[in-house]
């Protein structure tokens, strides 16, 4: 299957100049990551509302949450690794507790961060975001369902956290595309398996229906890129219909979003369930597709979980 590649971080930066000049109210902060962030639009546009705090993750989120009691809709942006990990106090007491306006935008999330290895590759952001109180995440799966994001959590008050990673990912939606909070997507129908993917393991989610589909293996596919709240109506329905799930992700495979989806099979709908993620390790330096492979997060792994899962229904 050949894809369009686009980076979602410039969807992220091009929406972001788009809301500040729909709304005065609109402000970002960065982390001296402004390039790499693609925040730096938006402060060549606005300087006056843009401020560079430094290398000061933990400051800039306690400055987001006092702007955000001013009644400005802050913007937050850094490495995943620096956003989540560094400031979690930061962003679970000021930020999180009194349902601040702050929208905690990450990028470089992941393992395919590459060569800057473990100390920047984040896999265990989602899983400390998804179990603060008031906190709404996010995993958009290409550029322009990026920008969609950016858009819609602009509108909708309270705290967010978005994940973006580094690298160019496969266009799958038109710029028509609308997310809505809580409402995942069936990319494609299938009555033997269903595969709940999120981030650019949704492209990968696609590519492996179409193999299975040579092995008369039909495939469900959802993209689940609203992580908390997650779509419990979409997965119970899944799991019914296909009787077997397998979920795929870029991130760590404790607390991550398999994790999520397996709350609520348990809760509602217990059905055979394997997990495509990172295993309980750090990441390593090397290339994105060579980490991919080594982490077990390509197309064929999911095509043998897939079939293995189905085998466990039978």
């Amino acid at each position: 299957m050949t894809w369009e590649l686009k980076n979602m971080r410039p969807g992220y930066g091009e929406a972001l100049k788009e809301l500040g000049k729909r709304y005065s109210q609109v402000v970002a902060l960065n982390a001296d990551l402004s390039g790499s962030t693609q925040m730096a639009q938006f402060g060549s546009d606005f300087p006056e509302r843009f401020f560079n705090v430094g290398i000061a993750e933990q400051n800039m989120m306690g400055i987001s949450a006092g702007l955000a009691t001013t009644g400005k809709i802050v913007f937050a942006s850094t490495f995943a690794m620096f956003a989540t990990g560094r400031a979690y106090d930061q962003i679970r007491q000021s930020i999180a507790y009194p349902k601040l306006n702050v929208k905690i935008v990450a990028t470089h999330a992941g393992i395919t961060v590459g060569g800057d290895g473990a100390s920047h590759q984040m896999h265990e952001d989602l899983a400390l975001m998804r179990v603060i109180p008031h906190m709404t995440v996010i995993a958009p799966a290409d550029y322009y369902e990026t920008k969609s994001v950016i858009m819609k959590i602009a509108e909708t008050p309270g705290p967010f956290y978005v994940r973006l990673g580094r690298t160019d990912t496969p266009v799958i939606y038109d710029e028509d595309h609308e997310f809505k909070i809580g409402v995942a997507d069936t990319l494609k129908d299938g009555d033997d398996v269903t595969i709940i993917a999120m981030g650019l393991m949704v492209s990968k989610a696609l590519e492996a229906a179409k193999v299975l589909k040579r092995e008369d293996i039909s495939t469900r596919v959802i993209n689940m890129s609203s992580i908390k709240p997650i779509d419990k109506n979409t997965i119970i329905k899944a799991a019914r219909d296909t009787g077997a799930i397998v979920t795929a992700e870029e991130h760590n495979m404790i607390v991550g979003m398999g994790s999520a989806v397996a709350e609520v099979l348990a809760d509602s709908s217990p059905v055979p369930q394997s997990r495509v993620g990172i295993p309980n390790v750090f990441g390593e330096s090397g290339e994105s597709e060579e980490l991919m492979e080594a982490y077990g997060l390509k197309v064929d792994h999911l095509v043998e979980k897939a079939k293995y899962t189905v085998s466990m229904k039978r």
